[in-house]
């Protein structure tokens, strides 16, 4: 019996010994994705440009990194805190722990160098070498094309700077030692041309983000299999609001949909006369940035839309609103 134990213990001791360095390994080696790269962007005016059309309405960087009204429906931004950061992804939204997105004007990036900016948003590690969680969609802008990273770090680099801190993030156990393994290296993809409508769709939807939302998570990680089938909560004051299907099912996604009609739907959130309704205390409300995503072009939708209705269509019917 005593030799059963002594070999026991030293079964545990190995165990302990393995388990205490592969959390070193993680903490102090990790994460890896190489140094800040040597680069200065030059800011001309088409670079700028075309950053401020991604940041703003494909990628909707400024989604995140802004303060939403959302006493208005689909929380349409504050100009006043553009860019400032400060939104909350929490466990109340399904999140590992608590995550704020970032200050992204002048004023916080101002010691940040081009090269460090590019690695924070293709790789998810920041200036001090920090992991960041993927609620911030690096994996998905590591595989774009170098040159429109370039165009929306021109373009975040001329916005208004707003002098306003934002709290440290604080992952849950045992994310806060996992989150050093999610960065990745980037692989950058070049550009499809818009004439090849559903790969140059497929490039903009990994830009748009879409399959974060609408599809079904798990401690902010997507459900295999789920992939624009709908389904993710966002837990509100008022109840529950999940993300529809948006796969071409005819009975529970968007089959019926003509490319017109999916055009329209977010088109009209860019008319002159278009107004978001002010909400009721306890109404529910859509996170989906509507008025962002109509700035986008008709042609860029009906490329996303192609390539939506290139996919295998899910039979998941979302019960969208839950009181």
């Amino acid at each position: 019996m005593k030799k059963f134990l002594k070999i026991a213990g030293y079964i545990l001791l190995i165990i302990v010994v393995l388990l205490l360095g592969a959390i070193a390994y993680i903490k102090i080696a990790l994460p890896n994705t190489g140094e800040p790269e040597y680069v200065t962007i030059e800011r001309t005016p088409a670079r700028i440009e075309r950053g401020k059309y991604l940041a703003n309405n494909v990628a909707v960087c400024m989604d995140c990194h802004s303060t939403r009204n959302w006493g208005l429906y689909a929380g349409p931004m504050d100009p006043s805190g553009f860019g400032a950061g400060g939104e909350v992804f929490n466990q109340q939204m399904g999140f590992p722990g608590v995550f704020y997105a970032p200050n992204i004007t002048p004023y916080a990036l101002k010691d940040w160098t081009d090269g460090e900016l590019l690695r924070a948003i293709t790789t998810g590690v920041d200036k001090d070498g920090k992991a960041l969680f993927p609620v911030m969609g690096y994996h998905r802008f590591g595989k774009m094309d170098r040159e429109d990273v370039y165009s929306m770090i021109a373009y975040i680099r001329t916005i208004s700077s707003v002098e306003k801190d934002i709290p440290e993030s604080q992952p849950d156990f045992p994310v806060n030692l996992l989150i050093n393994t999610m960065p990745a290296k980037a692989d950058f993809q070049k550009i499809p041309a818009a004439s090849d409508t559903v790969n140059y769709g497929a490039y903009l939807i990994n830009a748009t983000g879409c399959v974060d939302c609408h599809s079904k998570t798990d401690k902010g990680t997507i459900v295999p299999g789920t992939e624009f089938g709908g389904g993710m909560e966002f837990l509100q004051p008022g109840g529950i609001v999940r993300s529809p299907n948006i796969t071409f099912d005819k009975e529970t996604g968007i089959g019926s949909w003509t490319a017109e009609a999916f055009t329209a739907r977010f088109k009209m959130y860019a008319h002159p006369d278009y107004k978001p309704a002010q909400l009721k205390k306890d109404d529910l409300n859509t996170p989906m940035p509507w008025n962002m995503y109509a700035g986008m072009k008709e042609s860029d939708l009906k490329a996303i839309y192609a390539y939506l209705k290139s996919l295998k269509p899910i039979k998941n019917r979302v019960v969208r609103y839950e009181k």
